[in-house]
């Protein structure tokens, strides 16, 4: 079994069905080489699973939960611009990673929140899951989600 699928089958994770564009734009896109995936919500079953401020409303533990999701549904769409096959994964670095946190008046922990989307990456593809990263603290989201995450990546080896 490739290497990120057997991590993903360890922690649990079934990768999602990636959701149509809500709008004017691409959900993922791949220019040469480097893949960039628009910003994930914490969207379960099509429903957003944290909507709120946190520091206010949302805890950072459960913000730091949702910012995990929307990884999950980063890695999604990661799969199927790889092309969807055994092993699309095993070819793949996390290269950037920007976290936006709907946060209350005076909240400053938006680096610990991001982290949930940055562990998973490292949990499930190694040091390639490893990046550099933004965490910008925001009045809203779509949504009313607490958290959303976006992505930039490349291929590696065969598939470059």
């Amino acid at each position: 079994m490739p290497v990120v699928e057997d991590r993903l089958k360890t922690l649990g994770i079934t990768l999602p069905t990636p959701a149509p564009a809500a709008g004017n734009y691409a959900p993922v896109l791949d220019v040469e080489g480097w893949i960039y995936i628009s910003g994930q919500l914490p969207m379960v079953d099509g429903k957003v699973v944290s909507t709120g401020k946190v520091g206010g409303d949302v805890s950072v533990e459960d913000a730091y939960q949702a910012a995990r999701t929307c990884a999950i549904n980063a890695l999604a769409l990661l799969y199927q611009a790889m092309g969807a096959h055994e092993g699309a994964l095993d070819d793949v670095q996390i290269v950037r990673v920007g976290g936006f946190v709907a946060s209350a008046p005076g909240f400053t922990q938006q680096p610990k929140v991001i982290n949930g989307a940055s562990d998973l990456f490292c949990e499930v593809l190694g040091d390639r899951g490893r990046h550099a990263r933004a965490a910008v603290g925001v009045a809203e989201l779509p949504l009313g989600a607490s958290v959303e995450v976006e992505v930039v990546a490349r291929r590696l080896g065969k598939y470059a």
